[in-house]
């Protein structure tokens, strides 16, 4: 199983998803966006999937402090937006191959885990 989280070491549920992972023995690539943040190009596959609108926390300090809830931008601007500001994005960001899920999903990487063991 090769997982891949996208979030930032101090964030609760970040911390969560790399625990649920460790608790199996599975080991995982931690990026933290803090660091680098996530290109257009790994964003793409979670917007398909969950759109734009998922991806962005509206609840984060950050989204408050730029002011963009007030501002009203599309959330297709707010992402793009991310980019530059990944403590606007909902975390952790979560990929095992073709699969994803945004923020705190034990039971669908529990799901994860399992097709994983039914095809050794």
């Amino acid at each position: 199983m090769n997982i891949q989280i996208f979030g930032f070491r101090n964030d609760p549920d970040t911390r969560k998803a790399q625990r649920f992972f460790a608790e199996r023995r599975i080991t995982v690539h931690f990026v933290d966006l803090a660091e680098r943040p996530a290109s257009p190009g790994e964003l793409r596959r979670f917007k398909e999937r969950f759109g734009a609108g998922a991806l962005v926390n509206r609840a984060s300090p950050r989204f408050r402090d730029l002011g963009l809830s007030v501002a009203g931008d599309s959330p297709e601007r707010l992402l793009d937006r991310a980019v530059l500001e990944p403590r606007l994005l909902q975390t952790p960001l979560v990929r095992c191959g073709s699969r994803v899920s945004v923020g705190h999903a034990p039971d669908e990487w529990a799901t994860w885990v399992e097709a994983d063991r039914e095809v050794r």
